[in-house]
């Protein structure tokens, strides 16, 4: 009988059940296999292959038990005679029931194996890995067979089978903080990362498939630690996606991260892995290992796998060929960024500031994918989450997290939508409703109606301008009259990549450069706005050096961040608060240019003067303004 086959005996270790008498890994590794290949069918059988007795003595006592009234025990007959001592009865006994019991104080276990289970995993749950050997770990518990869910979770860790002993009273957790220790020491030096793990995967034969399935294998180990190991960089990388990209032979498997927004190479895999991967990711993940022809959907709570609080959204996409890609993206650990660390400038933040107190009407955040709208709405309900108001939250996907929120998840294949959360929300005596997005008229309209019936709400929109943010939702159908009634201020904004402060160097601006940068300036503000000469005396007096030259900021590139010249990013943004002249033009539907003309003459500054602002304060550079804002 194979190791994996072993019964799930019921029995539990006994205190004071002496240890086996395995002094080393191999020994314990050879008694588990016999024992899982031929176990023995009674105690009696179990004492002779442990050479304590011989068969004629087996015999002998057998005869005496069934002629003894009353029946007396075998081995208190073979202790009685003096033929056994009670510890080595004692001890056949364990091993005989399936609950091996081992002295860790004498056994060491495997770095190999400790490396796959976590200490922090190992310390909560009272476990230490012992031994990787042909697909299988060796792993000591308390109480080696009633530990269900940790073996469970032991099998999902590590997409092994595993094969639990028993632990000696008493010397179970000193163990695992010596085993940890020890590797964790002598793992300082030259701690294997996600590079390292990838090569040594390149070098080891292709991952066994049994029914699509990846079998459990000695390569598995290590598949398992360069998955965690991934995730783990793309945290330290501060990445918010993963881009795990598969292809048929010759082609590798391809990982990317995307970075402060842009998506770069990461690392590249053998073809051979390319199944590997995705069934592991898809185990993580609680999702259907043998479906390759629909998409699924799905998330890793990567804590479950020793890492740290973070949580991934996971797709999977079929492909060509048969073939599938995954991307991850990285949601939990965010949290509400103040509003005033969100790259406001002071005269919006107080124009932003003086709507959300208001009791009721809608706020609109608009900008593309990826803008950082879902980041300001919790930043301004984070200004107003102060425990007097109830705040309902409708979310596809829960990105971020607030004490005090009411939060929920939409789940549209159900008809959990974000109009019916609407209407729910109504009946649950709201303050200020948050809804994710507005994708449709039905629930465009529901929002209109609440803001007007004495409830604030906001949302998000996905259009390029604040403008434009108006024209579309006339367009999807609202009544012009009782959305201009409702609408209290939009902020549209994009986000492009702050200079990295560590290495970008400056320098004075040429004249000629500054003068084309005034005229793109002006002409983005309308004629209403500074002029150029008025703007170039601003410039100096603010952004200038002691001689009056404007500073150029450039990147370079340095070990902080990682050789690109940008560390994280900023917002740009365009604030148009409402007012009776834009409810005129709201009601008259007039055209997304006159609301922008009457915007820029009332001083609104677009996105690509907001861009230029700070790029001139150093914290951005004009090949990021210009991408954002499409100049």
């Amino acid at each position: 009988m194979a190791i994996d086959t072993l019964p799930a005996r019921e029995s539990a270790p006994v205190a004071g059940v002496p240890a086996s008498t395995a002094s080393t890994l191999d020994a314990l590794w050879d008694s588990l296999r016999a024992d899982a290949d031929d176990p023995a069918r009674h105690l009696g059988e179990a004492l002779v292959r442990r050479g304590l007795i011989t068969p004629s003595q087996l015999s002998q006592a057998l005869a005496r038990q069934a002629g003894a009234r009353p029946r007396r025990a075998l081995g208190a007959m073979l202790v009685g005679d003096g033929i056994l001592r009670q510890h080595q009865v004692d001890e056949a006994i364990s091993d005989w029931l399936g609950v091996r019991v081992v002295d860790l104080h004498v056994l060491s276990p495997q770095a190999q194996a400790l490396r796959l289970v976590p200490r922090n995993f190992a310390e909560r749950e009272s476990v230490l890995p012992l031994l990787l050997r042909d697909g299988h770990l060796v792993v000591a518990l308390a109480d080696a067979w009633n530990d269900r869910n940790v073996l469970k979770e032991l099998r999902l860790l590590t997409s092994l089978e595993i094969v639990p002993v028993a632990a000696a009273p008493a010397t179970l957790a000193p163990a695992i903080a010596r085993a940890y220790r020890e590797l964790e020491g002598g793992e300082a030096a030259q701690q294997r990362g996600v590079r390292e793990l990838a090569e040594e995967l390149a070098r080891q034969p292709e991952p066994t498939l049994v029914n699509d399935v990846v079998a459990a294998n000695e390569s598995d180990s290590t598949l398992v630690l360069f998955i965690n190991s991934l995730i783990a960089d793309a945290i330290r990388l501060r990445a918010s996606d993963i881009h795990v990209e598969t292809g048929s032979a010759p082609d590798p498997v391809r990982i990317r991260l995307r970075i402060d927004g842009d998506l770069a190479d990461h690392l590249q895999l053998p073809a051979r892995y390319s199944f590997a991967i995705i069934s592991r990711l898809k185990i993580m993940a609680d999702l259907d290992i043998a479906e390759h022809r629909k998409p699924q959907d799905g998330k890793i709570d990567f804590a479950r796998f020793g890492g740290p609080h973070v949580e991934l959204r996971m797709v999977v996409v079929p492909t060509a060929h048969g073939m599938e890609d995954v991307v991850l993206r990285l949601l939990s650990g965010l949290r509400p960024i103040p509003l005033d660390r969100i790259d406001l400038r002071p005269a919006t933040l107080a124009a932003l500031r003086e709507v959300i107190v208001k009791p009721y009407g809608l706020i609109l955040i608009c900008g593309p994918t990826g803008s950082g709208k879902t980041t300001t709405l919790h930043s301004v309900m984070r200004e107003i989450n102060n425990g007097k108001r109830k705040i309902w939250t409708a979310e596809d996907p829960v990105e971020i997290t607030q004490a005090g929120l009411r939060q929920v998840q939409v789940n549209p294949r159900i008809g959990w939508t974000f109009a019916a959360a609407m209407r729910t929300f109504l009946r649950a005596d709201p303050d200020v409703i948050m809804i994710g997005e507005m994708r449709d008229e039905e629930t465009a309209r529901i929002a209109v109606e609440a803001s007007l019936t004495g409830h604030l709400v906001m949302s998000t929109l996905h259009t390029n301008s604040a403008a434009e943010s108006i024209a579309r939702l006339l367009e999807i159908g609202l009544d012009p009259f009782t959305f201009s009634d409702s609408l209290l201020a939009i902020l549209a904004q994009r986000l492009v990549r702050r200079l990295c402060e560590h290495c970008r160097v400056h320098e004075p601006m040429p004249d000629d450069e500054l003068q084309h940068l005034a005229e793109l300036y002006v002409a983005s503000g309308g004629a209403a706005g500074e002029s150029r000469e008025a703007l170039l005396e601003r410039w100096r007096r603010e952004h200038g050096d002691d001689a009056g030259h404007v500073m150029r900021y450039r990147r370079v590139g340095c070990a902080r961040c990682d050789g690109s010249g940008y560390h994280g990013r900023m917002g740009l943004h365009e604030f148009l608060g409402s007012d009776e002249r834009l409810r005129e033009l709201v009601r008259r539907r007039a055209p997304a240019r006159d609301i922008v003309a009457l915007a820029q003459s009332r001083g609104m500054p677009t996105l690509l003067q907001d861009g230029v602002e700070k790029m001139l304060a150093g914290q951005t550079d004009l090949s990021e303004v210009l991408a954002a804002t499409n100049h």
